[in-house]
Formats: structure tokens, sequence, C-alpha cells
């Protein structure tokens, strides 16, 4: 897995729908020892502190120091206790960043500024990603999504028809990675163990915190229906599916089910597919 955000190009299978680069990371700013209230990572607690703004972009953490502060050095420590790594401050650098990437461990970070070996300010911060499913959908029924620019213009509208589109939003305070896409039940052509992620032309996608993506599908789970898949019919097809992402940084397997109905012909190519929620 990178520790970037994937590179937008016209064949890439990730499409940021609607980005927010940036999340402040919720925790308490302590003055020199001090227990402060809980705030959103943004500044000190009397709004003189040396530490500013504690944020994540992207795959980045990001810490902001005010003009005055008379630090040299930043910690961060993982929530384990041990060191992730440590920043110089520049004399009147006002920023100092550390690439988590996605291989980080989620929880509880610590970020510490030094004067020599004296702790000036110290932040807890929580970061942790939480990746949810929000949409599943055919070319036939969005052809507004950027199919061309995944699939390619080359591509018949007979091989888009088949694949599909997820929509994933990490709704959490750390980026992580979509590193598998599986549809199960009664699609045409149901694979539990899809060639590759299961994404199309990529072992992974990252997500970062507060970004909506589309993951585009490579297992053609709408195309040509398979001897264990449902077919369409002239009188309807009604069933349900299961859309499985699979994250790395959480681990987790994220799943949504959906009713599922093919009506109108025959044939796939031109049956119509309607997808409910369930």
């Amino acid at each position: 897995m990178t520790r970037n955000h994937p590179h937008i190009s016209r064949r890439t299978a990730l499409r940021t729908v609607a980005g927010a680069a940036l999340v402040s990371v919720a925790g308490c700013l302590n003055d020199n020892g001090g227990s402060g209230p809980p705030g959103d990572g943004t500044t000190s607690p009397d709004g003189n502190g040396p530490l500013t703004r504690v944020a994540v972009e992207g795959t980045t953490l990001v810490v902001e120091l005010s003009e005055e502060a008379d630090v040299d050095q930043v910690n961060l420590i993982q929530p384990n206790g041990e060191l992730f790594g440590k920043r110089d401050v520049a004399a009147g650098a006002q920023q100092v960043s550390f690439e988590i990437g996605t291989a980080y461990a989620p929880g509880e970070y610590q970020v510490i500024a030094l004067k020599g070996e004296e702790t000036v300010t110290e932040i807890s911060a929580e970061i942790r990603p939480e990746v949810q499913i929000r949409d599943v959908g055919l070319y036939r029924n969005n052809p507004d999504k950027p199919w061309d620019e995944v699939y390619g213009d080359t591509e018949t509208d007979r091989k888009k028809n088949g694949e599909a589109f997820v929509t994933v939003e990490n709704t959490g305070s750390g980026p992580d990675a979509a590193v598998e896409l599986r549809f199960s039940g009664d699609v045409p052509n149901p694979i539990e163990n899809p060639r590759g992620s299961g994404i199309y032309e990529t072992e992974q996608v990252v997500i970062g915190p507060g970004e909506t993506t589309d993951l585009f599908s490579s297992s053609f789970p709408f195309g040509t229906e398979t001897e264990d898949g449902m077919g369409c019919s002239p009188d309807g097809n009604s069933g349900q599916f299961t859309v499985i992402v699979e994250t790395r940084v959480s681990g987790n397997q994220v799943s949504n089910t959906y009713n599922v109905q093919y009506t109108g012909s025959d044939d796939m190519t031109d049956c119509e597919v309607t997808i409910p929620e369930a």
C-alpha cells in the first residue's frame, strides 16, 4: 500500500466525488503539562500556545506552530507508546508533518512539542478511519459517472453495462485504503474471490478522512449470467446481493445488502436493473 494519494488519471480506479482534503484531529491541548479542555485540535486553550493546529491532510498529519513558538522538536507517539517519528523545527518554521500513510495503527496518538528535553505542549489526538458504503450503481443507470475515464473510451457499452461502481465515504479522522471489492448473492456473475483486488486496474484506493470516493469494479458482476448467478426475465427476477469492501487500516469488511430486480429482457445486455437499498 502506498502512503500517498493515488494519482487520478484516465485509467485510474479512483474517482473522488466530494472530498474534504483537510480534517482536524480532535484532542486536548496541554500547556506546560497542564490539563486543557477538550477541543478540535486547532488552537491551544488560551489561544497563545505554540501549537496552533493539528490536522490530517490526506495521508499526512500536519502540525502547525505559532510565530512565537519556542520549540525545536515535535515528536509523534503511537497508541502503543512507541515513537512514530520526530521532526526538528528549524528557526522560523511554522509547520512540520508526519506521513502516516495507510499502514499505521489506529488509535490515540500524542503530539509532543519539545524545547531541548523539556515538554512544552502535548496534544492527545484520535486518528481512526471509518469507511462506509454509501451507494452502488451500474453504467446504464448512471451515465454521468466517469466511465470512459476509468475503463477507456474504446470499451463497449456491453462491457461497461456489466461493471458497477461503489461509493465509499471515510467519516473518520484518519486515512484508510480499500483493498478488495466483491459482489455476492443475486448478481448475474457473483465472484467470491475476484482476480486481483476486484477494483479496476489497481490493488488499492486510498480514502482520506472526510473523502467520498467511487470504486469501479473489475469482476463484471452484472455481465453475462453464470451458472451460479441470477439473470434477467421479461416478467422480472427479484433478489438481494451484497457489496463487500475490505479495508487495510481498520482491517474490516464493510458490507451493504441491496434489493435488486432484473426485468424486461432475456438478455442482461438489454435488462432493466433496479437497485433500491435493502
